[in-house]
């Protein structure tokens, strides 16, 4: 960090943050994981990110999202602005994957023995008045349960005749007749989980069923988690699912879901470092991202692309599924204060702030300018303003023609006994952070796409 003998409080803040973000990583490291070399700019991935952009890709939510051609209405739900839900029939699966995330979920075991009360969970939704964009229904496996799939989708057809209804599935279990069973009970979207180290019998079976599922009228996704030295594999997978005719694929960042490490340490995989941009108890299970991943699901998007590869395609981060919980939670509290904004990136809500010696120049400079409302933090020798003035804040000089440290706070919204209130998570550099967004440019790039959207209606 640059020398702050000059703001000692700005000091305080940034370290304060730095700080519990290293005892953060120190207790993940005491579970056993390995991290990579520390790297927050991520520059290979940036690289990617641009080439793609430059390829026509739509760059979303900050760029933890990057899709090329058609999008899922539930991968337009999952982090807009309308609402998605997902139930499951049970935990059961007849798959052993290594990177499952699902006995890292609270009741993994009891839901295993016990079905899932998925009819008391549709209805209580609809009693609540809310008709969401989409549904899905996951597992475990769903179609270990065909009957019970049927009345599901059947069940919630009926009880949201506008929602988009997908299932995740291996795949192998979706024969010609369960494909139209399904689809005559409402079902728009399959998404087959393919794994690229299926036996090639078994990766036969279930491309074979993708035709089955298109022929039903279904729409076919792929989702699958490209993990870091399998380049190679990837590539004659998705020429195979391309050739299937599958509609897209969602390439997802591949994670660690905290229970069995000797595996993904027997790979020579490592984690990313830092593991998350803004640390916060998340709820999504996956839990922690592989290093490499990233650079590997966009390096397939590049070569797709240049190969001729019909197939839609979207980056799906693990950061992406984080701010799906984080926009639910904030968004409907934008204007929970005058000083903070929205950040349709990442969808924290974000004020600019100033310490010390800085607050009385950036307070007269701003007011000048017609920014009339600030928050005061004696305590913390802290001026915070709407980040709509950041811009104007550093070029703000002090007495002596030193620049003024604009910082930026990223804030969470809590319920307190009060009501509700912010729970700021991060202080940093304006310098080093992403710029703020303002306006909901992520929901532009999807409009502009609509015609192309991915649906089976």
């Amino acid at each position: 960090m640059a020398s702050f003998d000059d703001n000692p409080a700005a000091r305080s803040a940034l370290e304060l943050y730095e700080g519990i973000e290293a005892d953060h990583l120190r207790a993940l490291e005491g579970t056993g994981v390995t991290f990579a070399a520390r790297d927050d700019v991520r520059e290979g991935a940036r690289v990617l990110v641009e080439r793609l952009r430059a390829m026509g890709a739509r760059v979303r939510n900050g760029g933890a999202s990057v899709a090329i051609g058609r999008l899922s209405p539930g991968c337009l739900a999952c982090t807009g602005s309308c609402a998605s839900r997902t139930f499951a029939l049970s935990n059961n699966c007849h798959r052993d994957c290594f990177f499952c995330f699902n006995p890292n979920q609270e009741g993994f075991a009891y839901y295993c023995e016990h079905p899932f009360p998925w009819r008391d969970q549709l209805d209580d939704l609809a009693a609540g008045g809310e008709s969401p964009a989409c549904l899905a229904l996951s597992g475990g496996e769903p179609l270990l349960y065909p009957d019970e799939a049927c009345a599901f989708f059947s069940r919630a057809r009926a009880l949201f005749p506008a929602t988009h209804l997908r299932m995740y599935t291996s795949g192998d279990l979706l024969d010609a007749d369960l494909a139209a069973r399904l689809r005559s009970c409402g079902l728009d979207e399959v998404r087959f989980s393919v794994k690229q180290d299926d036996p090639p019998h078994m990766l036969d079976t279930v491309l074979a069923n993708m035709g089955s599922a298109k022929r039903a009228g279904l729409a076919v996704m792929v989702e699958m988690p490209p993990i870091p030295g399998t380049e190679e594999q990837m590539r004659e997978v998705l020429r195979r699912i391309d050739a299937a005719g599958a509609q897209g694929i969602n390439l997802l960042e591949f994670a660690y879901p905290m229970w069995n490490w000797e595996v993904f340490e027997a790979l020579g995989l490592v984690l990313r470092n830092p593991p998350y941009r803004v640390a916060y108890d998340y709820e999504y299970a996956g839990s922690l991202a592989v290093d490499g991943s990233e650079e590997l699901c966009l390096g397939l998007m590049l070569w797709a692309r240049e190969q001729g590869l019909g197939l839609s395609m979207h980056y799906c981060s693990l950061e992406n599924k984080h701010r799906a919980q984080i926009r639910t939670i904030n968004e409907p509290h934008a204007g929970i204060s005058a000083c903070h904004a929205f950040d349709y990136g990442d969808f924290f809500l974000k004020a600019g702030v100033v310490f010390g010696a800085d607050r009385a120049p950036v307070r007269e400079a701003l007011g000048a300018l017609g920014c009339a409302d600030f928050i005061e933090d004696d305590e913390a020798d802290a001026t915070s303003f709407h980040p709509r003035w950041l811009s104007a804040a550093s070029r703000v000089r002090v007495r002596d023609g030193r620049p003024v440290r604009t910082c930026v706070s990223t804030n969470v919204v809590v319920e307190v006994e009060e009501g509700y209130a912010l729970r700021e998570l991060k202080v940093e550099l304006a310098e080093d952070a992403a710029p703020v967004q303002l306006e909901d440019v992520t929901r532009a790039f999807d409009e502009a796409a609509g015609d192309t959207i991915i649906s089976s209606k």
